[in-house]
C-alpha cells in the first residue's frame, strides 16, 4: 500500500481525510470555475459537492445549510453520509483570511486572476493577495497548484507556494502578455450566441482533452475558466474525455453572461470589477458586430470607490451607449456613485453617456433604445435578488425586471 507524504493540514474529522477537494480562488471567475470543476468530477462518475457564491450542492441537487464555515463543516458531513468524496469548493479572500485553508485540508488549489477588489476588507492589495496565497501555501507535498500563465500575480505566488507542490499553467491570450509558460493555453476562442468554442495550442494536456473545448457559456472570459477546471480535474485523475463532457454539459450559470433575450440580445452578468466589466463589453462587443451595444451599471457603496472611474473607463471606451444607475449604493448617496463613473465613462471616449439612478426605469430605457440586433448587457447584480440603499435591503432582480418589460417569464427568449 502507497503511504501517503505527511500533509500540513490535519483532517477536519477522521471521516474527512478520505476526502479529494479543490479549491477555487481570484478575483474574477471564481463561480464559473468551480461550477466547471464540478461538472468535470460529475462526469467521470463521482459524487460531487460543489459550494459557490450562488448555490450549495450535492450531485447537482441544492443543499439548504447555515453560510457559515460551521454549515459548510455539517453540509460536508452530510455529503460524506451519503457517500462522496470529492468536493469544488469556491473559497473566498474573506474566509482564506479568517483560517479557512487550515481548518479544511485542500488537494488542489486554483487561481483565476488578481485585480483590485475588497480593499476596504483587506485594507492593502498585498494583504488581499496573501489572504488568497493561504489557498496553497497549505497544499501538502505532491499536491497541484493552478496557476494563470497570464496573471502577474501569479509569478508571486509562486514564490510562495512550496516547492514540493506541483505547478500547472492556464493561459488565455485575451488576458494580456504571457509570464510564464502554460502547460495548458487556448490558441484561439470562438464566442457566439450559443456557446464558446476553444482551440488549444498542442500540449500533452491538450491532447488529453481532444484538442479543444466547447461550452454552454458565452464569453472569452468563460475559456479561462474552463481551462483553470481543465488542468485542475486532470490533475485530480479526471480522465480528459470526461473533463471536456463535463464542461461541455455545464449549464450557463445564473447571472454570468445569462442571456435573457434575443432581439435584441439581453444579457445579465455579475461583473462588478473594471476587469471583469471590460471582459463583459468585449464579449458584448463581438456579438453586436457592427451593431450598437449598450450597457446598464453601477457600483457598490461602501467599497473600493478607486475603482469606479476604471469601471466607467472600461465600459466608456467599449460600449456605445452607457446607463448609470444603481448597484447596492448601501450608505453611499447613488448620485455621487454615478458621478464617479461618469467620470471614468468620457474618460473611456467612446460611449453616448446617460444617467438614470432608477435601476428598472434604466433597464427600461436601455430597451427603448436599443434596436432588434443591438447588444444589450445589465451588469453588476447578475444573479442578486435584492437591493439595499440606505441601509435598506429591497426585492430587485434584474432578471424580473427585464421578464416583466419583455413580457416573457424570466429565462431565454427564443426567436
Amino acid at each position: 500500500m502507497t503511504t501517503r507524504p505527511p500533509r500540513p493540514v490535519p483532517p477536519h474529522a477522521p471521516w474527512a481525510d478520505a476526502w479529494q477537494t479543490i479549491g477555487v480562488t481570484g478575483t474574477n471567475g471564481k463561480t464559473t470555475t468551480t461550477h466547471f470543476v464540478g461538472a468535470a468530477l460529475r462526469a467521470s462518475g463521482r459524487s460531487v459537492y460543489t459550494l459557490t457564491t450562488v448555490d450549495r450542492t450535492l450531485d447537482g441537487a441544492p443543499l439548504e445549510f447555515p453560510r457559515s464555515l460551521q454549515g459548510l463543516f455539517d453540509s460536508l458531513a452530510h455529503a460524506h453520509d451519503r457517500g462522496c468524496r470529492h468536493a469544488a469548493l469556491e473559497v473566498t479572500s474573506r474566509a482564506l483570511a479568517l483560517g479557512h485553508a487550515k481548518r479544511w485540508r485542500f488537494d488542489i488549489g486554483v487561481f483565476t486572476n488578481l485585480s483590485p477588489e475588497h480593499l476596504h476588507t483587506h485594507g492593502s492589495w498585498e494583504h488581499y493577495l496573501a489572504s488568497k496565497a493561504q489557498l496553497f501555501i497549505h497544499l501538502g507535498p505532491g499536491q497541484t497548484a493552478v496557476l494563470n500563465a497570464r496573471d502577474p500575480a501569479s509569478l508571486l505566488l509562486d514564490q510562495a507556494i512550496p516547492g514540493d507542490v506541483t505547478r500547472r499553467w492556464f493561459s488565455v491570450p485575451s488576458r494580456g502578455e504571457a509570464v510564464h509558460a502554460a502547460d495548458l493555453e487556448a490558441r484561439a476562442v470562438e464566442v457566439s450566441r450559443e456557446g464558446t468554442t476553444i482551440t488549444l495550442a498542442p500540449s500533452p494536456l491538450a491532447e488529453a482533452l481532444g484538442g479543444a473545448l466547447e461550452l454552454q457559456m458565452i464569453g472569452e472570459i468563460f475559456a479561462e475558466n474552463a481551462l483553470a477546471a481543465a488542468a485542475a480535474t486532470l490533475a485530480a485523475g479526471v480522465p480528459g474525455e470526461a473533463v471536456a463532457r463535463g464542461l461541455a454539459s455545464c449549464p450557463r450559470s445564473r447571472g454570468r453572461f445569462e442571456l435573457l433575450a434575443r432581439r435584441p440580445t439581453v444579457a445579465v452578468d455579475y461583473a462588478h470589477t473594471p476587469d471583469a466589466l471590460a471582459r463583459t463589453c468585449d464579449t458584448a462587443r463581438r456579438l453586436a458586430g457592427d451593431r450598437a451595444v449598450i450597457m446598464v451599471f453601477g457600483a457598490g457603496g461602501d467599497t473600493d470607490p478607486g475603482k469606479r472611474a476604471p469601471m466607467g473607463e472600461a465600459a466608456g471606451s467599449r460600449a456605445d451607449l452607457v446607463i448609470l444607475t444603481t448597484d447596492n449604493a448601501r450608505g453611499e448617496d447613488p448620485a455621487a456613485i454615478a458621478a464617479a463613473l461618469e467620470v471614468g465613462c468620457r474618460r473611456g471616449g467612446r460611449a453616448r453617456v446617460v444617467i438614470e439612478l432608477d435601476r428598472a426605469r434604466a433597464i427600461e430605457r436601455a430597451l427603448a433604445e436599443a434596436g432588434e440586433d443591438d447588444v444589450i448587457v445589465i451588469a453588476g447584480k447578475g444573479h442578486e435578488e435584492g437591493q439595499t440603499i440606505a441601509g435598506v435591503t429591497a426585492a430587485f432582480s434584474d432578471h424580473e425586471v427585464v421578464a416583466t418589460l419583455l413580457g416573457a417569464a424570466p429565462r431565454e427568449r427564443s426567436t
